[in-house]
């Protein structure tokens, strides 16, 4: 079971002091949380990718090659990578660069995006985003996977003779998660390659994320990766902690009223009830992650966003701190009890090499 920090690298105003970072600040508040993430002890760092105000991650690869630098241990994922509007051809080149300058510790997460107007500014039509996301990824998982692609379809030129470089390392593509949070057909397109599944439900009930999820388990046993049950899984989710819950809420409670995609709706408190925002004590994030299991079934990486809605630096950095130390131990150890053996763990480069090498792709569903 992997655990991790995910951010969308928003621009927000702190409603409690009406201050707004710098772009330059926040890229930099960034890289400090990643750092946070490796010292104590987590598994993952992500970024999402955005070309609109008020985000500046622009440039996942750009952020996450200069993090590899600083790191040894963190797995550098993103959270997404828009396979719509990137051209295939340099995402396999881009992403194949960072797991050389890493030595291996990369996955990545495709999606589809939701911003209509970054569809136009490269180049394509939003009312394509399904068959772009169909079409662009059969191409980059062949990059990766063919020495020499010869390739002719809808939405770009053809190749012939195409080679991309770097080639993967140790032969070997970046593992692939495909996060949705509404669209079948992208939980159908991860069973079919036998990749991952991410569902980032921070703004779902359970039962519309579990039925994508069901979904995508079935369709994966379907294909023949495995039986349904092992099915690489990934959740989001959303906390804010203090050791008193009800400090906690009396924190967060500005910060939640005063956002665009929260505030002005249900209260805090049915938000809670209706999603997996957890705002409360350590113990309160413990139970609620935990009950995630009883909902979707054993799953391999859960990642946590604590530095949205215009939360001060500071305040992350304590969250970090207090995920770190009070909450991923206890749930590694309760995850890990009962956890059938037949139901993998997830995917790193080391491990999907080991599956390479001894043809034994089925036991990190790589497809």
């Amino acid at each position: 079971m992997q655990f991790g920090i995910f951010t969308v690298g928003d621009v927000t105003t702190d409603p409690t002091t009406g201050r707004t970072p710098t772009e330059a600040e926040r890229v930099k508040a960034m890289v400090t949380i990643a750092l946070k993430a490796e010292e104590v002890g987590l598994d993952v760092f992500a970024t999402g990718e955005h070309h609109n105000p008020p985000f500046v991650a622009s440039s996942p690869t750009t952020m996450l090659g200069y993090i590899a630098a600083k790191t040894d241990r963190l797995i550098l994922s993103t959270s997404t990578t828009l396979i719509t509007t990137n051209d295939p051809v340099k995402i396999a080149e881009d992403f194949a660069m960072l797991q050389h300058l890493a030595d291996g510790r990369v996955d990545l997460m495709m999606g589809r995006g939701n911003t209509g107007p970054v569809y136009p500014w490269f180049g394509q039509d939003i009312r394509q985003g399904i068959p772009l996301a169909l079409e662009n990824y059969n191409l980059l998982h062949r990059l990766w996977r063919e020495d020499v692609v010869d390739w002719e379809g809808k939405f770009r030129t053809p190749l012939q003779g195409f080679t991309s470089t770097p080639r993967p390392l140790d032969g070997v593509p970046p593992f692939v998660w495909h996060g949705s949070i509404r669209s079948p057909e992208i939980a159908e397109q991860a069973a079919f390659y036998g990749d991952g599944f991410f569902h980032n439900n921070i703004f779902w009930p359970a039962t519309h994320t579990k039925k994508l999820i069901s979904l995508y388990r079935r369709r994966f046993e379907h294909y023949g990766h495995g039986r349904a049950e092992q099915a690489v899984v990934g959740l989001g989710g959303q906390v804010f902690m203090r050791k008193n819950s009800q400090d906690a809420v009396r924190e967060f409670r500005p910060y939640f009223d005063h956002h665009p995609l929260m505030g002005g709706g249900p209260s805090l408190e049915e938000y809670m009830d209706q999603t997996p925002l957890t705002v409360g004590s350590p113990q309160q994030v413990i139970d609620r992650t935990l009950a995630f299991r009883d909902s979707f079934g054993h799953y391999q990486r859960q990642l946590f966003n604590v530095d949205g809605v215009g939360t001060p630096l500071k305040t992350v950095l304590e969250q970090i701190d207090v995920l770190g130390e009070e909450v991923v131990p206890v749930l590694r150890e309760e995850f890990a009890a009962g956890r059938p053996a037949h139901v993998p763990d997830a995917p790193t480069h080391a491990s999907l090499l080991s599956a390479r090498d001894t043809g034994n792709a089925s036991a990190t569903a790589t497809g």
